[in-house]
């Protein structure tokens, strides 16, 4: 079971990278390590078992790696096969982590809405950092006044009923035209789905920021460049197991999500910048009629005031999360 567990173990801290990595040439430095971290990690356990409260039972895993070598793929199956053994609630060790699993309906709503402002905050994955200036978008920022009044302006401003009507006419007009290229191709074999798709970014783009210019070729790459940026927030990451070896990346997921956030960044900056020299010329930028959400987001940035401002980071943060 060791050595499987050397190459498993090899795999995973070689995925993403571009240099060779022999799993057999790994597994000797893991052999080296893995005394040290189980001596580090026994006295770690002995120091502050009596400080920290019970926890809810659960399997018995390894010293260091915790339950993460005997998790099954389907965790539902899983996690149901555990809750006949320890019952609704119960703990998994992955990595330095540890994990409440809640298994009852009844718990869920203690958790998820009687409770729900002691158990709202997480932490934030390493990717996330990365993409959200350290969690200052509504996803992943902690609970508190500051998430409150964020997710105020959002709900109260940026996504209100007049705003969606005032940006109505953007989303109309994509609409229209994505019927008109269809209209043009009579008799010629249409594929559907990728128009759909295609009108439905057009929709977002409009929305956001009022563009309906991009190429196509522009827009295939950004949804190419946003499903790979989802995929590395869902991804494992080594990192967020073991929070001393993210300076490491040995996945590359930091690195990888710092390329797609620069390029999104740098779509958003080019817009923002874009928007305000049209402003500083004097020029009337959209009427009442057909406000985009980012004139919407400026107007709240130049507002100035703390409770009803956004900053330019947040401004960008949330352009990603409406994204």
């Amino acid at each position: 079971m060791i050595p499987n567990l050397y190459e498993k173990l090899a795999v995973l801290a070689c995925e993403g990278r571009s240099w060779s990595c022999s799993a057999h040439g790994f597994a000797p430095l893991v052999a080296a390590a893995l005394p040290i971290l189980c001596c580090a990690w026994l006295w770690w356990s002995t120091r502050f078992t009596k400080i920290n409260p019970p926890l809810p039972p659960g399997p018995r895993g390894l010293p260091i790696l915790g339950n993460l070598p005997f998790i099954k793929p389907d965790l539902h199956h899983y996690f149901t096969e555990l809750s006949q053994i320890y019952g609704p609630i119960f703990k998994l060790q992955l990595g330095t982590k540890i994990c409440i699993v809640i298994n009852s309906p009844s718990l869920a709503k203690q958790v998820l809405k009687d409770q729900d402002a002691i158990f709202a905050n997480r932490e934030l994955p390493a990717a996330a950092i990365v993409g959200t200036f350290g969690g200052l978008d509504i996803a992943w920022r902690p609970n508190g006044p500051d998430l409150n009044r964020l997710r105020k302006l959002v709900i109260r401003e940026i996504m209100s009923k007049r705003s969606l009507d005032a940006c109505y006419e953007l989303r109309r007009r994509e609409i229209r035209q994505m019927v008109k290229d269809i209209h043009r191709k009579i008799g010629s074999p249409v594929n559907l789905g990728e128009q759909v798709a295609q009108t439905a970014v057009k929709v977002m783009i409009s929305t956001l920021w009022g563009g309906s210019s991009e190429r196509s070729s522009d827009l295939i790459e950004l949804r190419k460049r946003l499903d790979e940026f989802v995929r590395l927030f869902l991804a494992p990451n080594i990192s967020d197991i073991f929070p001393v070896l993210a300076p490491f990346d040995l996945q590359g997921i930091v690195s990888k999500s710092k390329k797609h956030i620069s390029w999104f960044y740098g779509i958003f900056e080019s817009v923002i910048m874009n928007r305000l020299k049209i402003a500083g010329d004097g020029k009337k930028i959209v009427d009442e009629i057909n406000k985009d959400f980012l004139q919407q987001m400026l107007e709240l940035n130049q507002q100035g005031e703390d409770k009803t401002s956004l900053s330019i980071n947040e401004l960008k943060a949330v352009l990603l999360d409406r994204i």
